[in-house]
């Protein structure tokens, strides 16, 4: 269990099992080990609902010891910052910021301050700030831009191994998906011994729509609440996803690449059609020493051992299964809130779970 005991449960403990691969011990993105997660949200008066969320590959100097990543856009209306140098040059130096989309500035600010004052940058003048957003403008004044630099900074800060919290906290605060409730979701999954053991894990941000589907079962047309549904027309499939992907797989940046990719058949699976409106993007990195860009190797032609085109059939299973699961638990933690333009409820799980148990399908 990630959440809190007082959060509602995920969506694995009604009974919900996606896929085929077993989930690691926390069903989180930090079961890879070093992956560290910390929020800071800011719930203020009738209209501030939003707040900054942290991922950082290990807990080391991220500039010094750069991790290989790949990067993936399924729809690209939205801003993520940093994402040109990755593609260029394979990598990330700082932490992983995700936000509302006015506050991608400070956001990059907080990053490059914590960067700049880490001991051993003393003599860095370019930082590649890393942060995605998705527009929290329904639930939150947006234009507010209530989140500074300092709450990005304390959110690195605040970024822990273990337990991650879910629903609407960090930058999962303000969120819709499926015109539900969204926000931070999170879930792993851990190949055989005899495939390398190795553990692949998701969190993101949802804040899109579509016609939600629940381990195949069609709840967003059961319940008449689905994108071009003329019975419900504020239900909207526009929107965004930012999907982070960690793993221990010694993999490059190439094979990254192609991970990051295949994460956007877990939104399909959904139900979610990444639309003309949507900002759909994916980070996957590996945290594997023996494919980390350390200052030794990047001095010398060192060798690096990474694995063959042949052993990633079975991780991108892996994040397909995770990413579906991490937008489910975003669904089934989440409660209702009343924000700056009105109130959208939680997602209705005695509903979900009552047409799961009848089978539930909406005919063609």
């Amino acid at each position: 269990m990630t959440a809190p005991a007082d959060a509602r449960p995920r969506a694995r403990d009604h009974g919900i099992t996606i896929g085929i691969l077993p989930a690691g011990p926390l069903n989180a993105i930090t079961d890879v080990t070093g992956v560290r997660v910390g929020h800071v949200t800011l719930i203020e008066g009738a209209t501030v609902r939003t707040g900054v969320t942290a991922i950082l590959p290990h807990g080391g100097n991220l500039y010094q010891d750069k991790v290989p990543a790949g990067f993936a856009v399924g729809n690209g209306y939205g801003k993520f910052t940093g994402s040109t140098q990755i593609v260029e040059l394979g990598e990330i130096e700082t932490p992983i910021l995700l936000t509302n989309t006015l506050s991608v500035p400070d956001a990059m600010q907080g990053i490059v301050d914590w960067t700049l004052s880490q001991p051993g940058n003393e003599e860095v003048r370019s930082v590649n700030a890393v942060v995605g957003e998705t527009n929290d403008g329904y639930l939150n004044d947006i234009r507010a831009r209530s989140v500074t630099r300092d709450h990005a900074r304390a959110a690195i800060v605040a970024a822990r191994e273990g337990p991650v919290r879910e629903g609407s906290v960090g930058a999962g605060t303000g969120t819709v998906a499926f015109s539900w409730k969204g926000g931070i979701g999170t879930a792993s999954r851990r190949l055989p011994a005899n495939l390398g053991g190795w553990t692949v894990g998701v969190l993101l941000q949802t804040n899109f729509g579509g016609a939600l589907s629940v381990d195949g079962v069609r709840v967003g047309e059961a319940l008449g609440q689905y994108y071009l549904a003329s019975e419900l027309q504020r239900a909207s499939g526009e929107g965004s996803v930012i999907i982070i992907i960690a793993t221990d797989a010694p993999l490059s940046d190439r094979n990254l690449t192609r991970l990051a990719r295949r994460a956007f058949l877990g939104i399909g699976r959904t139900g979610g059609p990444m639309t003309n409106g949507s900002g759909d993007y994916a980070l996957a990195f590996s945290t594997n020493e023996r494919v980390r860009r350390t200052p030794a190797r990047r001095e010398a032609a060192a060798a690096i051992a990474e694995l063959p085109n042949e052993s990633a059939s079975p991780l991108f299973q892996a994040v397909v299964e995770a990413t579906e699961e991490a937008v489910l638990n975003s669904l089934f933690v989440s409660e209702s809130m009343t924000g700056h333009r009105g109130r959208i409820e939680a997602l209705p799980v005695d509903q979900v779970l009552r047409l799961r148990r009848d089978g539930r399908r909406v005919p063609r």
